[in-house]
């Protein structure tokens, strides 16, 4: 898996995700930990929860992405 620098680490070390998915289905990510992101066919990111998640790109409309402030 490469890391391509994703420009969310802009947004700190800790952030919110919201995943729109297509079919009209919603997901929340809270503590998502920014340098674990990894891209490939499937996304993968750990949450600080300890949770690691793993996304089909190909299913992805848009990601909205929020700062947390913790």
């Amino acid at each position: 898996m490469v890391d391509l620098e994703s420009s969310v680490k802009q947004k700190g070390k800790y952030v919110t995700q919201i995943i729109h998915f297509v079919g009209g289905e919603k997901r929340t990510f809270n503590g998502v930990l920014t340098e674990s992101i990894k891209q490939g066919q499937f996304t993968k990111f750990e949450c600080k929860n300890g949770a690691m998640i793993m996304i089909n790109d190909k299913n992805v409309l848009c990601i909205e992405i929020f700062k947390e402030n913790k």
